[in-house]
């Protein structure tokens, strides 16, 4: 399948945090041509396994995350419109004057938009000012809580920014669920990878639930394949944009990146260092696969990798990721090549893990 096609689909795919279930079946459909066979658990994680040559090489998990953020509604006002909260970390800023879908409780989706002021009628101060999620309001048309409620609008339905898809020149792709949803078709990729090459390890490929949401859908899954080894793909941030040059070096379009060191320390203390071993495979597999290979190093971070590397005895962890633009946003960017190489490089890794690696950080 063209693999801008299958990003296309997953990304106009509804799936925030705890309603995976599109992209989830998009996902499972796409491993069930590769995989020995595919699972979806009880949280919604879906498993698929690639059967190894040799039992005593170690277990490699694979995994990215399905879920996108959103919105939740929280109180449907007696006119119809309705006020909503965050449901991972949206950026307020961008939020007035968007489309934005909402699941409805009797099946389907509803169509609405976030007002905003009307600019003739806005101060200047109302011009610049930022106001905050809670302050925002949806409106779908309705004329009466009542009418809003027979349409499937209620107090806790999930709300996305309205699904939107794009291709730009020279290679770029634009659009919502940029962040994971490339992560995902990564995954496919890798899936070819094994399929058509004989790995001794065992490898269990998963997109994850929850990462927007608590970073411990992921977890879940670890418990269920028990990796000695574990793989994580997400974002990074593209640092090729004018108002973060002088902050990263990643550039869209010039190859997948290796995470060496993020950390979160805003309410919990919690990040990853990439185990030495792991990244010494992923820059030798780069290097004989003709990928180049950027490095990425960030405060302010956190994904799934955070509390996977806790589990079990704990597992020697990697993030790879593909450089993104404007994240979070409604217009995340990335370069399509980037997606792609990331799969090959994560899939090519998982091939060369044999029962002599070292899964100790010191070797």
């Amino acid at each position: 399948m063209d693999d801008s096609k299958l990003l296309q689909r997953l990304m106009e795919a509804f799936g925030p945090s705890g309603y995976e279930a599109e992209p989830a079946r998009l996902l499972k459909t796409e491993l069930e041509q590769t995989a020995d066979d595919v699972t979806i658990d009880k949280p919604g994680n879906v498993i698929a396994r690639y059967q190894g040559t040799n039992p005593q090489s170690p277990v490699i998990m694979i995994y990215a995350h399905m879920d996108q953020l959103g919105f939740i509604a929280r109180k449907i006002e007696a006119d119809g419109f309705i006020q909503i909260d965050r449901l991972g970390g949206i950026p307020e800023k961008v939020l007035p004057g968007l489309r934005v879908r909402m699941l409805s409780r009797y099946g389907g989706y509803i169509d609405g938009i976030i007002g905003n002021k009307s600019h003739h009628a806005s101060s200047a101060e109302d011009k610049v000012h930022v106001d905050p999620v809670t302050s925002l309001f949806v409106d779908i048309g309705a004329s009466s809580a009542a009418e809003a409620r027979s349409l499937g609008a209620d107090i806790g339905q999930p709300l996305t920014y309205t699904p939107f898809f794009q291709t730009l020149s020279g290679g770029f792709v634009s659009g919502t669920a940029v962040d994971n949803r490339g992560g995902v078709a990564a995954l496919v990729t890798a899936a070819k990878v094994l399929k058509a090459q004989p790995h001794e390890s065992t490898v269990y490929l998963v997109g994850t639930v929850w990462e927007e949401f608590n970073l411990r859908g992921a977890v879940l899954a670890a418990r269920a394949c028990r990796p000695s080894i574990a793989i994580g793909l997400d974002v990074v941030l593209a640092g090729d944009t004018r108002d973060l040059k002088g902050r990263y070096e990643a550039v869209c379009g010039k190859g997948p990146a290796v995470v060496l060191y993020n950390f979160h320390g805003r309410g919990t203390l919690n990040g990853i260092i990439a185990h030495q071993g792991l990244l010494a495979l992923a820059e030798k597999t780069a290097e004989s696969e003709g990928i180049t290979l950027q490095r990425f190093a960030s405060l302010g971070i956190l994904t799934d990798s955070s509390y996977v590397q806790l589990e079990g005895d704990g597992p020697a962890i990697l993030e790879l990721g593909f450089p993104a633009r404007y994240t979070h946003t409604p217009v995340e960017t990335a370069h399509i090549r980037d997606i792609e190489q990331l799969g090959l490089l994560a899939g090519k890794v998982a091939t060369r893990i044999d029962s002599h690696f070292s899964l100790h950080r010191y070797s």
